[in-house]
């Protein structure tokens, strides 16, 4: 598909895939949980469009077609950019979710994530992987991809505030988007972890890491994976307390690269700013990592992308 037919489609379908929020005032944040949520304040949003579902490979797709995009998972790091980096490691690729065999200690540093090689939005696991699904989520992507497939596709990334008042769907000051309970009266509602994290994964098969988008039930908006499935990119800066239990989400990819790894999840390593990030993932469990709720938060470093991080877009009114 050329150019100019690409841009008719995208203009007649702008807001195809997406809902009408109207804006409002909300409490955004939460004092139940992890310290970067609090205090509990009110907000005030203007009416906006955002995706049902986070952005699927399918779409992803299109977009890399059509313009020729090149993500930054499929870029080898620059040794500049990250002084101490061992060599072997300048090759293209990202952090992958690696399960150990048994149980390990929750409280020491990550030892389920792994930099892989060739592992990038077409192969979320790495080049001996399978090749992504059309219906789930697109992952390995950073905040740059996101902002670049919202430009195209004439769209915004979303506040961390939107975002926040989306995925509550009207429940004012509910733990979960669907209310209270985490499983009301024992339905799964989102797409968490299952099991104990992170050696026992209780999944249907298949399903151990992303699902298909829309496979739980939407919130009130008519909004579905809010919760669960992928962390989100918001286009918001990070700026907050550190945070606890830090390793589920991620290391920074600038630990990885280098031969010394820091230990400080939320100060700046190699200078690298982060941006908000909300949701939850797969990998979001009750023993670890309780990040699967709409106050919750995460301070992303834009260089780094992993196998369960993506994105949905906005359209402000």
């Amino acid at each position: 598909m050329g150019d100019v037919s690409a841009g008719k489609v995208r203009s007649a379908g702008r807001f195809a895939g997406m809902k009408l929020v109207r804006g409002g005032t909300f409490a955004m944040g939460s004092d139940d949980f992890y310290v970067d949520e609090r205090p509990v304040r009110p907000v005030t949003v203007g009416d906006f469009w955002i995706d049902e579902t986070p952005v699927t490979n399918a779409a992803f797709a299109r977009f890399v077609e059509t313009t020729g995009y090149v993500t930054f998972a499929e870029v080898a790091p620059d040794p500049r950019d990250y002084p101490g980096m061992a060599p072997e490691m300048a090759r293209a690729g990202s952090l992958v979710f690696i399960p150990p065999d048994g149980p390990v200690d929750l409280k020491g540093p990550a030892t389920w994530w792994g930099f892989v090689f060739g592992a990038c939005w077409r192969r979320p696991l790495g080049l001996k992987g399978p090749e992504a699904l059309p219906d789930h989520p697109a992952v390995h992507i950073a905040h740059a991809d996101a902002a670049a497939y919202a430009r195209w596709a004439r769209k915004q990334l979303p506040s961390e505030a939107e975002w926040e008042y989306a995925a509550r769907g009207g429940l004012e000051g509910a733990a979960y988007a669907w209310g209270e309970a985490m499983e009301p009266d024992g339905r799964i509602m989102a797409k968490t972890w299952q099991g104990v994290f992170p050696h026992d994964n209780r999944a249907a098969p298949g399903l151990e890491r992303t699902s298909p988008v829309g496979s739980f039930p939407p919130n009130g908006f008519g909004l579905h994976d809010m919760i669960g499935n992928v962390w989100e990119w918001t286009d918001d800066w990070y700026a907050a307390q550190p945070t606890s239990g830090a390793a589920c989400c991620g290391k920074p990819r600038s630990e990885v690269l280098a031969r010394e790894q820091s230990c400080d999840p939320a100060s700046p390593v190699a200078g690298i700013p982060r941006r908000v990030a909300k949701g939850g993932s797969h990998l979001c469990a009750p023993n670890y990592c309780q990040r699967y709720r709409p106050a919750a938060r995460w301070p992303q470093p834009i260089d780094t992308t992993t196998s369960h991080l993506g994105f949905r877009c906005v359209v402000r009114r």
